[in-house]
């Protein structure tokens, strides 16, 4: 009695991480540090405390699907800054709407960019591997077959999609890229960028990029698929932020999606039949954040503190590398699943094994041999996490 569809989900990665675990204990006296998942532990602005309190008034509204004026305008003109687009190339009418976090909206984009069919065959929805799980089930209960493109070390840890079958591409009907990658915190640059959407635009699919780790990095801010955008042709392109890392607030479940006028007119149609609103207190918060980048800065400031003392800590250990963005450590220690259970009986930490990230079966998979970390929390702990780290690896 339920869509068969189901059935080709494997279970969420945090559940099956609990099954491996659950025979398993930390050692006496050591306490838990969960790195396991994205949740941003850095203060948050008190402006969210502030701007919520002034809006309290507004959770008796029914908020409209689109959003307000004040926060399209706000996430327009963030944009350009950021991007230094040109003026008027982005409008706050036409290329902008909230969403609650990217993930809800990642995952309904497919019910949009996926036809039943193409040339009648299955629709191909495209992604790199290790992904974020949310790919691959907006693809399936879309009615699309999932194609997992290797982004290893070999390929530099970024997707070849231009490698795949034309066959593929003739009726691939949505792409996902994300970058900053999760889990490899690789960044993809702007020729990677520009090649991946005239690869969209002559297969004539949609490209959703998602950009959620797009201000946590070293001294190069990540280039975004806008710039490469600059003549102001945004067809085909869909780009998806959200407040949840820049803004250490994953629980005001608050982003934005934005790009091609006739994709976002049709997304807007379609978000109003699956109830996407955000609360008019959780706009009015956001609007502010959007303007606001000295919290970002100290949040940014603190992750390169805390990646300093990883280099110190595990330099020439499974087979350490920096990343260009994002927060997370993805070491190579050959069997992701049995160092995650080592880690956490031993040491305390608690781990995502690559595979669990990754299709396929175990260390056969692209993400199989490594373990993922969040850094994520404060200074202190983040010190004693890489401590026993080094001492387990």
């Amino acid at each position: 009695m339920i869509n068969d569809r189901m059935a080709a989900l494997s279970d969420y990665p945090f559940r099956r991480l609990a099954t491996l675990l659950e025979d398993s204990t930390p050692p006496a006296g050591a306490a838990p540090i969960i790195m396991s998942i994205g949740e941003p532990k850095h203060p948050y602005p008190a402006l969210v405390t502030e701007t919520l309190a002034a809006e309290a008034g507004d959770w008796g509204r029914y908020p409209p699907t689109t959003g307000t004026p004040d926060f399209r305008t706000a996430v327009a003109d963030w944009l350009a800054r950021r991007y230094g687009l040109p003026d008027g190339m982005l409008e706050a009418e036409r290329h902008v709407l909230p969403c609650n976090g990217t993930r809800e909206a990642l995952f309904t984009i497919a019910l949009l960019a996926v036809p039943p069919e193409i040339d009648g065959r299955q629709p191909a929805v495209l992604m790199p591997d290790p992904f974020y799980q949310v790919y691959a089930g907006a693809a399936v209960l879309a009615g699309a077959e999932p194609v997992f493109v290797a982004a290893t070390a070999d390929s530099g840890f970024l997707p070849d999609f231009a490698a795949l079958p034309d066959d593929v591409l003739a009726r691939t009907a949505l792409a996902y890229l994300c970058t900053p990658a999760n889990p490899q915190g690789t960044v993809a640059d702007l020729a990677y960028l520009e090649d991946l959407l005239a690869l969209a635009r002559a297969h004539d699919f949609t490209l959703a990029i998602d950009a959620c780790y797009g201000e946590i990095y070293g001294e190069t801010p990540p280039p975004g698929i806008f710039e490469a955008c600059r003549d102001g042709d945004m067809s085909n392109v869909i780009a998806f932020h959200s407040l949840s890392k820049r803004s250490n607030v994953p629980g005001l479940r608050s982003g934005f999606v934005a790009g091609d006028a006739e994709l976002m007119t049709d997304y807007a149609r379609l978000r109003s039949y699956s109830g996407g609103a955000s609360p008019l207190p959780v706009l009015a918060t956001a609007t502010a954040l959007w303007r606001d980048e000295a919290h970002v800065d100290e949040s940014r400031d603190l992750y390169r503190r805390k990646f300093d003392l990883a280099t110190q800590r595990l330099s020439g250990r499974a087979g350490f590398y920096r990343p260009d963005g994002g927060f997370y450590l993805w070491l190579d220690v050959g069997d992701g699943e049995a160092a995650t259970q080592r880690l956490w009986r031993e040491s305390g930490v608690k781990a995502m094994p690559g595979a669990y990230l990754s299709h396929g079966e175990g260390s056969e998979s692209p993400g199989g041999r490594y373990i993922r970390l969040a850094v994520v929390h404060d200074m202190e702990t983040t010190e004693d996490a890489l401590a026993r780290l080094a001492g387990t690896l």
